[in-house]
């Protein structure tokens, strides 16, 4: 390798029409659509009516996902409130509710 040549002597970018970058406005109806609060909410709905500790542990693993992914902060902190509180509700009905095997004769 030779001395003489420097690597930023055949470097073909210019740091003079280097601009910084400005991310695009992009309005709230035009986001994504946030399928991880979506499926928690489905999850923690399940959890509730059928009771299954899965289905509510699945929904408080998907409402942490979107709110480490939030982008519009009213839509989606009211979505992952309301998984939230159906994956609590079906953890509380499944570890402290009643049995469903307790039959009365």
């Amino acid at each position: 390798m030779s001395s003489s040549h420097s690597p930023s002597a055949n470097d073909p970018r210019l740091p003079s029409a280097a601009r910084p970058y400005k991310a695009s406005l992009i309005s709230p109806q035009d986001l994504p659509v946030d399928y991880s609060g979506f499926i928690a909410v489905l999850c923690g709905v399940v959890g509730v009516m059928f009771r299954y500790k899965l289905s509510s542990w699945l929904a408080i693993i998907f409402c942490a996902q979107s709110l480490a992914n939030m982008r519009n902060i009213e839509n989606d902190l009211k979505q992952i409130t309301m998984a939230m509180m159906f994956a609590i509700m079906g953890l509380v009905t499944t570890y402290i509710g009643p049995s469903r095997s307790s039959k009365q004769n």
